[in-house]
């Protein structure tokens, strides 16, 4: 018995290793749907960094809404006004540079939630494809509380032809 016990305790420690490091700091997480398209597709899989809390403008990162985990970029920090008007993206009242190509109907923060600014603690995400994103725009995901965030991600796994860093 003893021997048994020595022969699996190598085995034993690589598996809790495997365990601890995929719960605290990174796992596979899978894109599901076109919301992220052009940057990220349907399907691809990324590296989810859990330890990441320092969470900025344009940051990509996994949203726990109602079970279920979705990817979305942050656009508005806590304290931010948000507006986009004419497909300009405007923080605080200043132009911004958005990273997303893809056109967004008019809207401001006070329009949806009738909010001047985002709350303390909560994000303002939305997909890069924004005619096809249910995001914070949407009553059903709103504004993203931080401890809904996992975490952030900028490696894509699969496919295997685009596999390294994004943005």
């Amino acid at each position: 018995m003893k021997k048994f016990i020595k022969d699996i305790y190598p085995y034993l420690i690589i598996v809790l290793v495997v365990v601890l490091f995929r719960t605290f700091i990174a796992t596979p997480v899978r894109v599901d749907g076109a919301s992220m398209k052009s940057t990220l597709n349907d399907g691809d899989i990324l590296i989810l960094n859990k330890l990441d809390r320092n969470y900025k403008r344009f940051d990509v990162v996994v949203i726990k809404v109602n079970n279920t985990k979705i990817v979305k970029r942050i656009i508005g920090l806590p304290g931010e006004s948000i507006e986009y008007k004419d497909n300009e993206l405007y923080i605080n009242g200043e132009i911004i540079e958005d990273v997303s190509l893809v056109r967004t109907g008019n809207f401001t923060l006070d329009s949806i939630y009738n909010l001047d600014e985002i709350p303390e603690n909560y994000y303002f995400v939305m997909g890069d494809n924004r005619s096809a994103s249910s995001d914070s725009r949407d009553f059903r995901i709103g504004l993203i509380n931080k401890k809904n965030i996992v975490g952030t991600t900028t490696i894509r796994l699969f496919p295997f032809n685009k596999i390294g860093k994004f943005n």
